[in-house]
């Protein structure tokens, strides 16, 4: 069985290997296609959103979800970016909740849920996240980390986090 810390140290091997080669408005309607396909083929009523930090370039929404997803996703994405790490990942580290109000990161505008996995482009660094809001957050996570294995062609059994 595995451990919250065996889980920090997973989520973190996902963000350093799961490296795009090259980002553009192809390869976020290629994963986000791919990201929706998975989610309507499982029933999931899911919002999917893939940017940069200056532009979206996807999003989707599929039957049952609403605009209060959007407004998760939208946190979501902010916490991606001013941590620069998936906010499952601060779920493991923080546990889920609002920030402290020291952080200085208002729950009007960032959240601790799972679900927005940074973009990280080789020779550039982070660059963007992709955001599915719909699910609990470890399964919001794992639909984005398996869509990033498919598209990179890589084995998801091994950045799989165990069932909870």
């Amino acid at each position: 069985m595995m451990t919250p810390q065996d889980d920090i140290a997973l989520v973190k091997k996902q963000e350093l290997d799961l490296v795009l080669t090259r980002f553009d408005e192809d390869v976020a309607f290629t994963l986000g296609g791919a990201l929706r396909t998975r989610a309507l083929a499982a029933g999931m009523s899911v919002v999917i959103d893939i940017r940069t930090w200056d532009r979206q370039m996807f999003f989707a929404a599929t039957a049952g979800t609403s605009a209060d997803n959007a407004e998760w996703v939208r946190r979501k994405i902010n916490t991606v970016r001013r941590f620069q790490r998936a906010s499952y990942r601060m779920v493991l580290e923080r546990g889920e909740g609002p920030f402290s109000p020291q952080s200085g990161a208002s729950s009007a505008d960032f959240v601790i849920a799972g679900g927005g996995f940074p973009i990280r482009v080789a020779g550039a660094g982070i660059i963007g996240c992709v955001t599915v809001s719909g699910l609990p957050g470890r399964l919001d996570h794992g639909l984005v980390v398996d869509g990033l294995c498919e598209h990179l062609g890589v084995d998801a059994a091994a950045y799989a986090l165990s069932a909870q």
